[in-house]
């Protein structure tokens, strides 16, 4: 014999926390989330990260990763503390990530010709050479992202970007 549920039994409880859960399409209820800028900004860096695994997938380089490695291809003979300011990345992290580039061949670390206690870093051969291969396939990806995005919008949104992180 099946028996009604009640006010306390915790089955109908557990289905009435789900029904409040879910919005009238069956799908979860985001409240104010869609109407807030860092949801959608979480949301949008979510899928720029994966569009971007998948473009660099053989190469095992995240984006900060790359834009580490922009950063010296770009600046030969950064010292690490220096590249963690521009980066946003504190020292402890930094010396990681480039022990972690320079483990994989990379990055080469040499003594600073302007101060002992650092080290000036630049691409070693082979990381030139995954540099030459991964820019263009970093610039497709970043196109694919935005495709549906004109190029005054494109301008729009990296202003808009830039400026709320400086407000931050």
């Amino acid at each position: 014999m099946v028996t009604p549920l009640t006010e306390n039994d915790p089955t109908a409880q557990g289905e009435r926390r789900a029904r409040q859960r879910t919005g009238k399409n069956g799908r979860l209820a985001l409240g104010p989330l869609p109407e807030l800028v860092g949801y959608n900004l979480r949301k949008a860096q979510v899928a720029l990260f994966q569009n971007f695994q998948s473009a660099v997938a053989p190469h095992d380089i995240t984006p900060g990763q790359f834009g580490v490695l922009i950063m010296i291809k770009e600046n030969e003979g950064l010292s690490q503390s220096d590249l963690g300011s521009a980066v946003g990345i504190d020292r402890s992290t930094m010396v990681a990530v480039i022990d972690r580039l320079e483990s994989r061949g990379l990055v080469v670390r040499a003594p600073s010709p302007n101060d002992r206690r650092s080290y000036a870093l630049r691409l070693s051969p082979e990381g030139q050479r995954l540099m030459e291969e991964l820019i263009p396939r970093v610039k497709a990806h970043d196109q694919s992202m935005v495709k549906d995005l004109s190029k005054e919008e494109q301008a729009q949104l990296i202003d808009f970007l830039r400026r709320m992180s400086k407000a931050g």
